[in-house]
């Protein structure tokens, strides 16, 4: 009898610790900017440990024999292999062959982006010649002069009006890019029921308002997707995946999207 408050105060005592350890481990990972994933294996391994520690100083239990100790080993791996897959379905599941391919998409990306450079700077001189074309005109018409524009103005707004259909592209390309179909249903394409459907987005948010949503999933919630929006389905990661100029050309295209036959859910805002 003595064994057994001996047995309780070693538990509370090494489970105290290894609690401890896990909490530093954690604010260490936090400090370091470790994902969350890393941050909770590392407070596992040490509840791990002090589960291990626990058990090395408890008593010795009766030997058995024959079928009994058969059935007992079988239901021992039976329970810790179930306890292994089941705590490895929480982890994310990594493909070589798939990570792959996406850092293909992301290095195909970049260097397509550093060939458009060259493109969008016709596309920016373009706009400003069209600007200057528009205040000269206005300043002819003060004046008394034409109303009429002339050839070379009309050829400059034709060089610049392009860009918004190319940023729309470019946001699609995005789109794809970052696999946001995995989640969203797209043109009846896509989409495994985690986030709403978005045909009709733009005409239910602004593209401030889709920016902010992009860049902190928990500023807005679909209505219908609040277990969702709890669980924090979406990933809060696309502000350092993308640059600025990517988040404007994705929020160009969602702004396009603007098919009312679709039953895209009402945005409300949280924060």
């Amino acid at each position: 009898m003595a064994e057994q408050p001996s047995l309780i105060k070693n538990i509370i005592k090494k489970g105290i610790i290894g609690l401890i350890v896990g909490g530093v481990l954690v604010g260490v990972a936090k400090a370091l900017t470790f994902p969350p994933v890393f941050q909770v294996m590392f407070f596992s391994y040490a509840i791990l440990g002090a589960a291990v520690f626990i058990l090395l100083d408890a008593p010795s239990i009766k030997p058995i024999g024959g079928l009994k100790a058969i059935v007992a080993l079988v239901a021992f791996y039976a329970v810790l292999s179930g306890a292994y897959i089941g705590g490895a379905t929480f982890l994310p599941q990594y493909d070589p062959e798939d990570e792959k391919g996406k850092i293909e998409k992301l290095l195909k990306a970049k260097r397509a982006a550093s060939e458009q450079g060259k493109a969008e700077e016709l596309l920016a001189r373009a706009k400003a010649l069209s600007e200057k074309a528009d205040a000269i005109m206005a300043r002819l018409q003060t004046v008394g002069g034409v109303a009429e524009a002339p050839a070379g103005a009309d050829g400059a707004k034709a060089a610049g009006a392009p860009a918004g259909g190319d940023l729309v592209a470019l946001g699609k390309e995005q789109w794809n890019l970052q696999e946001c179909y995995n989640c969203h249903k797209l043109f009846g394409e896509g989409g495994k029921k985690r986030g709403p459907e978005m045909d009709n987005i733009g005409n239910l948010m602004k593209p401030d308002e889709l920016k902010q949503k992009v860049m902190d999933p928990q500023t807005w919630m679909a209505e219908g997707f609040e277990k969702e929006y709890e669980k924090k389905k979406m990933p809060n990661k696309y502000k350092e995946l993308m640059e600025e100029k990517e988040v404007d050309a994705l929020v160009a295209f969602l702004s396009s999207l603007k098919n009312t036959a679709v039953n895209t859910p009402k945005p409300i805002k949280k924060k």
